[in-house]
């Protein structure tokens, strides 16, 4: 697992000048783009391929508003759940390619997708051109409160004490909190019961309600039920402890599983064949939004971190992200289909 905590680093790390030239740095060229008149007076749909009220649908709701703004166009929200985000990617990739639909989706569970489903109706590395990999918040492994466990190596013996007792509740099968659940129970040696929902909110819900025991999410989605004591914390799935939740122990310490990192990168994508004018022209705007201080402070406050690049760079993070969970898959040897 170490070499793509690294490659994720290196993909990253090169990026920050973007946003820096976004403000208003020196030569910042894409700050003085215009709005483009493709766009203008047209509406831009942004494909939200899961329910509302999870991490994707969040983010979408925050950047629309303010990319209608940048394009001086119409920006709406359109939720198209199902399949565990294959139905909306699909439409997505079977749109015109034109720019004026968008995917805003988990990239691991985009990326996930053909090693787990054998008849995928498209190909996440050929029939997407990648536009900006908009943030990254880490899962946070939460329990529910009537769970008699306060750690993760409380939460592992209880598992292996009682194999298949300890159910695992996921947003969707063969999706990035699915694989994260798989990952940590392949690296521990223990074995729990997988409960399929339809979104990451009802998954939530009902392990806040007791009607499941575990999950793996998002922290943006998570986070505030934290917070607010209708879900224990704990342990979170990032290189180091998270700012927005400091007293968290990272899976790495808490369970002693080094360079264990899972979380959901949150990107927008366009179909295949979109001029790259046009995704140039996107890539700027979203790149201008998320260098304002009102998105960051947000981001921050929910538990994001900012993750600037060309699209190049996310096109190259998709790709490793489709080599790394078919590793996993292949080494769990699960079955989902």
């Amino acid at each position: 697992m170490h070499s793509f905590t690294r490659s994720r680093r290196r993909l990253f790390g090169m990026a920050a000048a973007v946003l820096v030239a976004a403000a208003g740095g020196p030569g910042a060229v894409l700050a003085a783009e215009p709005a483009s008149a493709h766009f203008a007076g047209k509406t831009v749909k942004i494909v939200v391929p899961n329910a509302a009220g999870g991490t994707s649908d969040v983010l979408a709701r925050m950047i629309a508003p303010k990319l209608a703004e940048q394009l001086g166009a119409t920006v709406v929200v359109e939720n198209k759940a199902g399949a565990t985000g294959n139905l909306g990617a699909d439409f997505v990739a079977k749109a015109p390619a034109d720019g004026l639909t968008l995917l805003l989706t988990d990239i691991g569970s985009l990326a996930i997708a053909p090693s787990v489903f054998a008849q995928l109706p498209f190909d996440p590395v050929k029939d997407f051109a990648p536009v900006a990999l908009v943030a990254y918040s880490p899962h946070l492994l939460v329990v529910s409160p009537q769970l008699p466990v306060k750690d993760v190596r409380e939460l592992v013996s209880l598992a292996k004490a009682k194999p298949g007792s300890v159910n695992f509740a996921i947003s969707g099968t063969g999706g990035a909190n699915h694989l994260a659940g798989i990952e940590f129970a392949l690296r521990t040696g223990l074995a729990w019961s997988y409960i399929p929902y339809k979104g990451g909110a009802q998954a939530l819900n009902d392990v806040a309600a007791g009607q499941a025991d575990v999950l793996f999410n998002g922290m943006v989605a998570t986070l505030p039920l934290v917070q607010g004591g209708k879900l224990k914390a704990l342990a979170v799935s990032s290189a180091k402890r998270f700012s927005a939740a400091p007293g968290v122990p990272t899976v790495a310490e808490a369970a002693g599983l080094p360079g264990f990192e899972t979380g959901s990168y949150q990107g927008i994508a366009a179909p295949a064949g979109t001029p790259p004018a046009v995704v140039a022209t996107l890539h700027a705007a979203v790149t201008r939004i998320l260098a304002t201080q009102e998105v960051q402070a947000r981001l921050a406050k929910m538990g994001a971190e900012l993750r600037p690049g060309s699209p190049a760079e996310f096109g190259a993070f998709i790709r490793s992200e489709k080599d790394r969970w078919a590793r996993v898959v292949k080494e769990s040897g699960a079955k989902f289909d």
